[in-house]
């Protein structure tokens, strides 16, 4: 099967069914920001990521040439680095494979295609590693997969085997088709050449010597940091990105070829990221009631206003958000205790969070969302991605519901025509207003019946409620000295009334 440029994304249910794509290896360019980049391995694991660089007591990969030399006369192990074409991919294909006890053979090279112009590869090759992972247990199809996914620089492993060039090179003479693996595979098994020169030993492929790559720098990713953005600005590094670990470590700047490839790692380190976290989240959760579960943890940043320019810089901050409360970190909470120790922390039912708009943002940052708690400055946040964003967003959702059922009710002084009371804002019940002594109860409302409110951003305000009966509506004039927090305690049982009725339908209208 000819291996061609196509690369396919796997969709997240798809990692969730593959353990393999928990890990990926490929060629990108590390700099420190300042210096060139240079050539090195990335490595990912589910919880780790590795700068890795070849060590220097092996034979780098010599430059391409397009002057195809002799196959090697003996079958030692080489390192061959491709970039992959637009139009043509690796330019090779490739028969054999784990389910007909055959190594992974190069059966065709394709002239002037990236293949052929490393002038290092030949029919007869068995591919051995991809990038530095062995295939060599792996049937074809897999091994097909995995060298369409391995990026745009690929840097293979090889074996040369004598014993199969001239039946390849004669199945190419022959025409056969390129799909049927399985007919080859049987012939070449029966192969007199093939069969004399592998009966005194099953056909296998060597290890290659250890230390070909050395470790660099290794970045735990849990509750790891990835970030697009050079360090405290809203400016965009150029198809590059960093990811800074909890113990201070940094991969230093990754750079790739292009803005696809940039998509495909930031979406593989996240994932891992986000699972590890997910896991860390449940580990905590066990030590808490329902109503005091923490819904969300992950990095968000933070504009840090200046004297001179609002906006100049953006701090990291680590957002928790746990039964009642919202929290800022400075540093993620690595036990328990450590959640007691927010730098900031608001009540959920009385702090407003608003997504904000495109035309809204103060500079380039994307994905920013307002945090503000009433008798406090309000929060300017951003997170890297949409994505992210609407991960918050449902978990915010989610908060409030559990935040307000576990208050119940709130009540809030209030005036009315002249006469002091309370005005309650039950769960269960709704609106109410009470006066005198004895609390009685002078009017009430179901969260359903309220058509509006409008207020003079002072203490003023006016609530609309329509009959049941009549249809009619009825507006209630009130004055409350913290409006603010009335106002922010009275969208929070609205929003809780709608997610808890239908979920569905709150979601829809985040994602409108």
């Amino acid at each position: 099967m000819k291996i061609n440029a196509t690369t396919k994304m796997a969709t997240p249910i798809e990692e969730k069914v593959d353990q393999n794509l928990k890990t990926r290896t490929g060629m990108v360019m590390i700099s420190d920001g300042k210096s060139k980049p240079e050539l090195a391995r990335l490595h990912l694991s589910m919880e780790m990521i590795t700068i890795q660089r070849q060590d220097t007591s092996t034979p780098a990969p010599t430059p391409t040439s397009t002057t195809a030399s002799h196959p090697p006369i003996e079958s030692k192990e080489r390192m061959v680095q491709i970039t992959r074409q637009k139009v043509g991919g690796l330019g090779l294909s490739i028969k054999g494979g784990a389910e007909h006890k055959l190594p992974i053979l190069i059966s065709r090279i394709y002239k002037d295609q990236a293949a052929d112009a490393t002038g290092q590869l030949f029919v007869g090759d068995a591919i051995i590693k991809v990038n530095g992972e062995y295939i060599t247990a792996c049937p074809h199809d897999d091994a097909v997969n995995i060298l369409r996914n391995a990026g745009d620089i690929v840097v293979l492993t090889v074996k040369h085997y004598r014993a199969a060039t001239p039946f390849l090179q004669k199945q190419l003479s022959r025409e056969t088709p390129e799909s049927d693996n399985d007919a080859t595979c049987a012939e070449l098994k029966a192969d007199e050449v093939w069969k004399s020169a592998n009966n005194s030993r099953p056909v296998s492929i060597s290890s290659e010597p250890e230390n070909r790559w050395i470790d660099l720098v290794s970045v735990p990713l849990m509750m790891a940091y990835v970030t697009r953005y050079i360090y405290g600005t809203d400016k965009l590094r150029p198809n590059a990105f960093e990811v800074r670990g909890l113990n201070g470590t940094t991969t230093g700047i990754i750079h790739c070829d292009d803005l696809a490839i940039l998509s495909q790692w930031l979406k593989y380190i996240t994932d891992n990221i986000v699972g590890l976290t997910s896991l860390q989240m449940k580990l905590y959760n066990r030590n808490f009631p329902v109503g005091e579960r923490i819904e969300y943890m992950g990095w968000v940043n933070e504009g840090v206003i200046s004297n001179h320019i609002s906006w100049q810089s953006y701090k990291p901050r680590f957002l928790v958000l746990k039964g009642t409360e919202v929290m800022l970190f400075d540093a993620p909470p690595l036990n328990v205790a450590g959640l007691q120790k927010a730098t900031v922390a608001y009540k959920v039912y009385q702090t407003m969070f608003r997504v904000v708009k495109e035309s809204e943002t103060v500079d380039s940052r994307q994905h920013c969302f307002l945090l503000q708690s009433s008798g406090h400055e309000p929060r300017y946040l951003s997170v890297e991605t949409r994505q992210e964003l609407l991960r918050i967003e449902n978990s915010w959702n989610a908060a409030i519901v559990t935040s307000v059922i576990k208050l119940g009710r709130k009540t809030f002084a209030v005036s009315h025509h002249g006469k002091t009371g309370g005005l309650t804002l039950d769960w269960q019940q709704g609106f109410s207003l009470t006066e005198g002594a004895d609390a009685s109860v002078i009017w009430q409302y179901k969260f359903s019946q309220l058509r509006g409110s409008s207020d003079d951003g002072k203490s003023k305000l006016k609530l609309h409620f329509q009959d049941h009966e009549t249809r009619s509506i009825e507006t209630k004039e009130l004055e409350c000295q913290v409006l603010q927090s009335l106002l922010f305690c009275m969208h929070a049982f609205l929003t809780a009334k709608v997610a808890s009725v239908d979920p569905a339908f709150l979601s829809s209208i985040q994602q409108a």
